[in-house]
């Protein structure tokens, strides 16, 4: 945030005063009800509803007049931003990236180029004259916004060109009025909703401190057009750190309250606001359950949905906190702007954060530059911009960042949590990248069509002055790594003198939401040694690994979505007869969504059903009576076996084996005769077998193997991991089935039995595969028999 005595002291224009006195009358419209559902909060136990106390349409803002900076004295930060208190015990980082893994990816990186690179708006930032910037940008159809405070600028997103701009962001309340035309105070936010391929911009505003929200929504997906303009009036507090997502049902808001001086922190706050009203223009409404928790809680953000495969219709919106608790505290946030009082905010799911050590708690003057003895702020005590959230091959990714102290330097602490609106939530990865002794902070990451991750941030120390860098990992990696290691976008040639310590308080990087690959990442940088006198960088990148194709047509029954709801499950046990007949046995179990690693073909959204037992079967091995072949004239009969020698006995034939962590075993660690596959066992090792089959249209897709995991590793990370995946025939993975690795650990010769559906790759001709990765010691292996696929 920035507070410049400027923008709160400005002198009232008469307008503005009889607009006052008049909302003195009528009031702000909020209003509290009690809720019929619990808030986690025991002290929230109510629902604040308010409306919009004015909106309007505007004409084009490429025909407004300009709010011009020109000739405008040099303002200062009036004060900090507030810090967010919160009690966290350090531990020594138990998620730091590889060290062999960050000196492969900085020694051979493999992350691309950048695409574009060009400068965006620069000091003194329009109407402001103020620090830091709080850089933050979105992509669109054919547009790039970016914002800081307190500018605004759209560019041509093929060329860089910019198109309209740079302007002050009040420009957009020309003629409204009030504190959104009057005193705007930063905080910029700028969103795409791609669902309906509309800009949302916004930015805090208040007389002496921020109490209103001021929304903007575009009426076309030109970003110089007509807005759909709305003020809202939270409160008397401090509303600070507001940040904004896209979910089909609203546009939900995050803020940091403090008590009106700004002196001491009350809590963290969600709100609500009716998309579909500010969609049409219409007057609208927000909801909010009030403070959560008290002083003690920590920060959280809204998730913000990228792609246009939607959550399960009248799924609730996911907030996230901070973990300084050792979890990912969950919230679901169900907005009900017909009847509020059944709003709710509730407490979903806590899965434990890998521990670490705060990033300088107790100053500002952390980070180290080159030719400066003014260090950066990091800003450790809370999530950094995005949130970002997609349903993909089967299951839901979120994404975000933290910083945190690593090694005596800061680290970009990452995590990608599975399944957060439907469950069972899980962290499926998270991981330090801190791959040497330079100093990364002030990170912003995003996962694109195929389930690759990106990490755009700030890089600084002593020998350097910030620059601005990013890294990348393929959904196809070893889990936790930055594998495809790093590059920098733009290497600043100055630092910062002065300025409060101050940078960020945060940046952006979003996915094009045309080919759902392209990343774009905005970050400020200083381009001589000086004092406020900041620039920004735009610059795009895409990893080659991306299909590149759109994303689908938005749909809420477009893929099968997880689920936590327990269900009866049939699991299969042939019996040992002549004739292999299955008889059917059905045992209630819980619905398991297996960790899916996105893939390549945005279309395979197979979710798969997962039923481990541990009950020893008698598991024929080659028997079956019908053996699938690739003519079009087979036609198996229902329940006949398609894979050939899942037992794996006499030989691995015809499984194709490659690697040095492939071996074919026999003996009496087998589940069933004397034969199975062992994957892993080696350190540095990479191992995998697969087998090409045709489903038919008469198989039921019922998939189901035995696995065996003996391991020497530790208990608490994930350091060697068997993939179970379906491919095509080219050898892009179509859907990761499942994941298991040394955590799964058991004795010897002590099967578990998994079962999965794979009825959507029916009519295909796909691979069925087992892939091994492990790290550079301890050793863990993987035994797998008596593969079926019916």
């Amino acid at each position: 945030m920035k507070r410049s005595v400027k923008s709160f002291v400005a002198s009232h224009r008469l307008a503005f005063v009889l607009f006052g006195l008049v909302l003195s009358l009528v009031g702000f419209g909020v209003v509290t009800t009690q809720s019929n559902a619990s808030n986690d909060s025991a002290q929230d136990n109510h629902v604040i509803t308010g409306r919009s106390y004015k909106n309007d349409v505007s004409i084009p803002l490429r025909d407004m007049d300009i709010d011009q900076y020109i000739g405008k004295p040099m303002d200062r930060e009036a004060s900090e931003n507030p810090k967010v208190p919160h009690v966290h015990k350090d531990v020594p980082d138990e998620a730091v990236q590889d060290q062999d893994a960050s000196y492969r990816a900085l020694t051979a990186p493999d992350v691309p180029s950048p695409l574009l690179s060009f400068d965006g708006i620069v000091f003194p930032g329009v109407g402001c004259n103020c620090a830091p910037p709080d850089t933050v940008g979105e992509v669109g159809q054919t547009q790039y916004v970016q914002m800081v405070n307190e500018g605004l600028q759209v560019f041509n997103k093929s060329t860089g060109a910019s198109v309209f701009g740079p302007v002050g962001i009040s420009t957009i309340w020309n003629g409204f009025g009030g504190v959104c035309q009057n005193n705007g105070a930063g905080d910029p936010v700028v969103l795409y909703d791609q669902l309906a391929n509309r800009w949302v911009i916004s930015q805090f505003a208040g007389v002496s401190v921020p109490t209103d929200e001021c929304v903007a929504v575009s009426t076309t997906n030109d970003a110089s057009g007509s807005y759909f303009r709305y003020a809202f009036h939270l409160g008397s507090n401090f509303f600070d750190y507001p940040h904004l997502s896209v979910w089909p049902d609203g546009y939900y808001m995050s803020m940091n309250v403090f008590n009106s001086s700004g002196t001491l922190f009350l809590g963290p706050q969600p709100f609500a606001f009716d998309r579909a009203k500010m969609l049409a223009g219409q007057p609208a409404t927000f909801v909010s359950t009030g403070i959560t928790g008290g002083s003690a809680e920590d920060a959280y953000l809204p998730a913000d949905l990228d792609g246009l495969t939607l959550p399960p219709a009248g799924a609730p919106a996911t907030f996230v906190s901070m973990p300084f608790s050792g979890t990912f505290k969950v919230r679901h946030f169900h907005a009900d702007f017909a009847t509020p009082g059944n709003t709710s905010f509730t407490l979903f799911a806590s899965p434990a954060a890998a521990g670490f050590t705060e990033l300088c708690p107790t100053t500002r003057a952390c980070v180290p530059q080159a030719g400066s003895t003014s260090n950066l702020d990091g800003i450790g005590d809370r999530l950094m911009f995005r949130l970002a959230t997609r349903f993909i091959g089967g299951h839901e990714s979120t994404v975000g960042n933290f910083t945190v102290n690593s090694g005596g330097v800061a680290g970009v602490r990452w995590f990608e949590l599975r399944n957060v609106t439907s469950g069972p939530v899980s962290v499926f990865q998270q991981s330090t990248y801190q791959p040497d002794s330079t100093w990364r902070f002030m990170g912003s990451a995003a996962m694109d069509g195929s389930g690759d991750i990106a990490l755009g941030f700030s890089a600084s120390s002593s020998s350097i002055s910030p620059q601005i860098r990013y890294a990348a990992r393929l959904a196809s990696d070893p889990i936790n790594p930055m594998a495809q290691g790093e590059t920098t976008l733009h290497a600043g040639t100055g630092s910062q003198t002065g300025t409060s310590n101050r940078w960020g308080d945060y940046s952006a990087l979003t996915v094009d939401p045309v080919d759902d690959c392209t990343f774009w990442y905005t970050q400020e940088y200083y381009q001589t040694t000086s004092q406020f006198n900041w620039r920004t960088r735009i610059g795009s990148f895409k990893l080659a690994a991306c299909g590149g194709g759109p994303s689908p047509t938005p749909t809420a029954t477009a893929t099968v979505t997880p689920t936590a709801i327990a269900t009866a499950t049939a699991t299969f046990t042939p019996t040992n007869t002549p004739t292999n007949t299955p008889t059917a046995t059905a045992t209630a179990t819980a619905t398991f969504t297996p960790t899916n690693t996105p893939t390549n073909t945005p279309t395979a959204t197979a979710t798969a059903t997962a039923t481990p037992t541990n009950t020893p079967t008698n598991t024929p091995t080659a028997t079956a009576t019908a053996t699938p072949t690739n003519t079009p004239t087979a036609t198996p009969t229902p329940g006949a076996e398609l894979l050939v020698n899942g037992g794996f006995e006499g030989s691995d034939s015809p499984w194709v084996s490659s690697g040095n962590g492939y071996f074919y075993s026999t003996g009496s660690l087998a589940h069933s005769g004397s034969g199975f596959i062992t994957l892993g066992v080696n350190n540095r090792a990479n191992g995998q077998a697969y087998q090409t089959v045709t489903i038919p249209a008469t198989a039921s897709g019922a998939f189901s193997f035995w696995l065996n995991v003996t391991s020497s590793e530790g208990t608490r990370k994930q350091n060697d991991l068997l993939f179970v995946e379906v491919l095509n025939t080219a050898g892009t993975v179509l859907s990761t089935v499942a994941t298991y690795s040394n955590l799964d650990r058991g004795t010897a010769g002590d099967y578990s039995q998994y079962s999965f559906n794979l009825s959507p790759f029916i009519g295909q001709t796909v691979r069925i595969q087992f892939r091994a990765t492990t790290d550079t010691s301890q050793t863990t292996s993987f035994r797998v028999d008596d593969v079926s696929l019916q």
